[in-house]
């Protein structure tokens, strides 16, 4: 690819760690909780403006297989705000023509949850103006364990020979199998770190370090990041002339 061509280029697939809630609302005076719930309002403003910004798949990191060790109060706070959120967006996603996908391992989640989370998912299944994917129970290693057991049972059922397991190979039993890698990583509140997010489709993906807290992430400032990436080389490993 041409150096030109690598520049001044939206990213087609953004994956977002949203951080920064809990200090919002610490900064406030309030319960940790009101932080998450502004998350939430931010979260529908940032995919209103993807189109726009030529994004079409945007990822959100809403609840890794770590934050189970936050407080009973802070843990179900979260699946009650989920639950709403699902209820009160479906239908102006399904009218924006939002696709909502969830990945992470569904196992632990209340069922209830788990329901309206497939509910969504048939629901905006024939929309394609943006792809919002939910990563709910979520972390990079553990997905990456889940994936390798299916292929070892292939293997082990005679389905799959080893010698053609490579790396494409493995990618088709991940959660994000249908999606395409994550062109740019952001990560608000200005914590330098991946925390476990999509560790194998990352490879290649630009990362940029925000230190706006999540709730004040507007969707302005995510131009400003979107410009600032078009601005970027990607190589992929190699040497560009």
């Amino acid at each position: 690819m041409p150096a030109e061509d690598s520049l001044q280029r939206a990213p087609e697939h953004v994956a977002i760690i949203m951080d920064g809630n809990g200090r919002w609302a610490t900064a406030r005076g309030r319960p940790r909780l009101f932080g998450h719930q502004a998350g939430a309002r931010r979260v529908s403003e940032i995919v209103e403006a993807c189109p726009d910004l030529g994004v079409r798949y945007l990822t959100i990191f809403a609840f890794s297989t770590e934050n189970w060790k936050r407080t009973q109060t802070e843990v179900s706070g979260l699946m009650t705000l989920f639950r709403r959120y699902i209820l009160k967006e479906a239908q102006r996603l399904l009218a924006k023509r939002v696709r909502v996908r969830f990945i992470g391992d569904r196992d632990r989640l209340d069922r209830k949850l788990v329901k309206l989370m497939d509910d969504l998912e048939a629901l905006t299944a024939d929309n394609d103006h943006v792809h919002l994917t939910i990563a709910l129970n979520y972390g990079g290693r553990d997905e990456v364990t889940r994936a390798t057991r299916r292929l070892a049972r292939e293997v082990a059922d005679g389905r799959l020979d080893p010698d053609d397991v490579d790396a494409e190979t493995l990618g088709r039993f991940l959660d994000t199998h249908t999606l395409p890698d994550p062109d740019l990583v952001i990560r608000t509140s200005g914590e330098a770190r991946i925390s476990n997010f999509l560790l194998w489709q990352s490879a290649y993906s630009e990362y940029e370090f925000v230190d706006t807290l999540w709730p004040d992430f507007t969707a302005d400032k995510f131009a400003e990041v979107l410009a600032s990436y078009g601005k970027r080389e990607r190589r992929y490993g190699a040497v560009l002339g």
